[in-house]
């Protein structure tokens, strides 16, 4: 439950101790000062042979087993992708644990790896182990069915990523380094390299070691031969039970999908009723066809204002009837502020308990889902308006009005509190 740099270090402490102690002022000291080095070398080289993760089990990380947390918590469920909720006046510790999963760089978690160039970096600050882990034990605490894990780039990196000169940047035909992500100013990386795709697992392999992350994420996430090998070594170095999620916005990855357990779908595009079905259809398939467990993270973006109400509830009331997973409504990557910033929205207070079947088609196009302490209905873009009737009065979660008869306008949603 160490770093390699921390065990070479015990060692080396133990090593000098030995000599000092032992075989001071012996004649035999030169012999056997040779065949004590000799077997701390063997000894160092077993070590981080094991260290590489293809073969060594890391132990759980603390606090609940991570399938008991994404079982147990009660729905509507949020995710944060990076950065925060920023419209409430509490402690910011406080509105992160509102969200039931987390995804981010080391440093939200309080890890630092152990080179300034972060791209060369196999393991973290032995100083930071211990921070991350208390991190972890405060984060859980606040909320103890949170999922946590690490973003490891791969595609594009900022410009001190690497050395200047190092041949993992992606150049073009004159040597020139590519450019990436650009409202980051992020410079591409050549995955294709095998020797970057190793570093890649080794540093997915180091966040599990830590012991403070469940899983890591990947970003712009397709299906081609490079991914592939990619997420194939990943998965070798990370073990069977971590977790990976990445970043397929509204597609499907047939390829890939055995590797993974989750997409973050960054729904970019959510103006018509062909984008909302293709979500809608990217959603059912990634439940169907990924790894267990399922953590897929639905994210559409306001079009007009972060009060897009009825947008914010179609997200909501999508992800609750045909997915097991999270959700999040947030701004438009097109604007100057850091993306994904969002709002808390009172409607994603946990009000339904857990899901008692799965989500059905109504006869009049909307999906209807049945949970403990409610009944959640979404009614897709393009759809009409439709009515829902209880036999006994219930309480709409987006107006707080009591009946048993309920309108939802189409491209919205509600659920209604038993």
């Amino acid at each position: 439950d160490i770093s390699e740099s921390m065990l070479v270090s015990m060692l080396m402490h133990l090593h000098n101790k030995v000599l000092r102690r032992t075989f001071a002022g012996s004649h035999r000291r030169v012999t056997v000062y040779r065949v004590t080095t000799m077997s701390f070398l063997l000894t160092c080289c077993m070590l981080c042979a094991f260290g590489t993760g293809r073969e060594f089990q890391f132990q759980a990380p603390p606090g609940r087993a991570m399938e008991t947390r994404i079982a147990a918590r009660s729905y509507p469920s949020v995710f944060q992708a990076w950065n925060p909720a920023d419209n409430l006046h509490e402690d910011p510790a406080m509105t992160l644990a509102r969200h039931d999963l987390v995804f981010s760089g080391a440093g939200l978690f309080g890890l630092q790896w152990n080179t300034a160039n972060i791209g060369l970096a196999t393991s973290f600050r032995p100083r930071s182990l211990s921070h991350g882990r208390a991190t972890r034990k405060r984060m859980l605490a606040r909320n103890p069915n949170q999922i946590l894990l690490m973003e490891i780039r791969y595609r594009d990196a900022p410009a001190n990523y690497l050395p200047a000169d190092h041949a993992w940047w992606k150049r073009d035909q004159a040597g020139n380094v590519k450019k990436g992500w650009e409202k980051g100013g992020y410079l591409l990386l050549d995955f294709a390299n095998p020797a970057f795709r190793d570093q890649v697992a080794k540093q997915c392999a180091a966040a599990i070691r830590s012991g403070v992350v469940d899983g890591v994420m990947l970003d712009w996430w397709q299906d081609d031969d490079d991914r592939l090998a990619l997420i194939q070594s990943i998965r070798q170095h990370i073990g069977e039970q971590a977790l990976i999620l990445v970043n397929a916005n509204d597609r499907t990855t047939p390829r890939t999908a055995p590797y993974i357990n989750g997409y973050f779908m960054e729904c970019y595009r959510s103006e018509s009723t062909d984008d909302w079905q293709r979500i809608a259809n990217s959603l059912s398939w990634a439940e169907q066809h990924l790894r267990a467990p399922h953590i897929n993270c639905l994210e559409t973006w306001y079009h007009h204002s972060r009060n897009d109400f009825n947008l914010m509830r179609a997200t909501t009331t999508l992800s609750l009837t045909l997915s097991d997973g999270y959700c999040l409504f947030a701004d438009p990557g097109s604007l100057a502020t850091p993306d994904h910033l969002h709002n808390w929205y009172p409607f994603w207070e946990k009000q339904l308990g857990k899901a008692l079947a799965s989500g059905c088609a109504r006869p009049d196009g909307s999906i209807r889902r049945e949970f403990e302490k409610g009944t959640v209905i979404y009614n897709p873009m393009g759809n009409v308006p439709v009515t829902i009737s209880f036999d006994s009065p219930r309480t709409s979660a987006a107006t707080s009005l009591r009946g048993k008869t309920f309108r939802v306008n189409e491209g919205d949603g509600d659920y209604y509190l038993k």
